[in-house]
């Protein structure tokens, strides 16, 4: 949730917006300081198309998902993971899928610095959400389905939450298809005599 991770967001998002359906895997994410500009771009809603003459449509707003959202998140979502995981939630994006965050969203500010290069942080950011109050820190977000993955899952190379990650969205798509809307009716607009 830096300026790296931002970066690479938009690479992958670009790449894939024009999909049915987006999964975000938000897991070990250490956190950061740019979820609500993620969250701001998720939560684009399809309202309607720009419709050029040659081209095919486009959706507006651009850069907007037709269809479901799930994210992945796990244990290790600290921080900005944690506000991201929990913001996902709270605006109601879609599913959130995975373990408990990590609970700790007091950010520091590594703004001195010792001679031997080092840094000195202090606590000086908290955050209050307006569905659970202070509660996020040392406690975390709960996802909406639970998924564990085990040392039998992680030794044998195994994925379970992004597998129900991919089984939701599937049933979510089939549930509620995405398709274009007609456009034949287009106005048949001449130039006055």
């Amino acid at each position: 949730m830096t300026a790296h991770g931002y970066a690479e967001f938009h690479r992958y998002y670009f790449a894939e917006v024009h999909k049915d359906g987006l999964i975000v895997d938000v897991r070990y994410n250490g956190g950061g300081h740019v979820s609500q500009l993620i969250l701001e771009k998720l939560a684009r809603q399809r309202i309607g198309y720009d419709i050029s003459r040659w081209g095919k449509p486009d959706p507006y707003p651009s850069d907007s998902i037709a269809g479901p959202i799930v994210a992945i998140t796990n244990e290790h979502a600290g921080s900005d993971g944690d506000i991201f995981s929990h913001c996902f939630k709270l605006m109601n994006l879609g599913t959130l899928i995975g373990k408990r965050t990590w609970g700790g969203v007091i950010g520091i500010h590594p703004r001195h610095s010792l001679v031997d290069q080092g840094k000195v942080t202090q606590p000086e950011y908290s955050f209050w959400f307006k569905d659970v109050g202070w509660n996020v820190e040392n406690y975390g977000t709960d996802p909406d389905l639970e998924v564990e993955i085990t040392p039998q899952d992680w030794a044998a190379g195994k994925d379970p939450q992004l597998e129900k990650a991919i089984q939701v969205i599937l049933e979510q798509l089939e549930k509620n298809p995405v398709a274009l809307p007609d456009f034949s009716n287009r106005p048949y607009l001449p130039l006055p005599n």
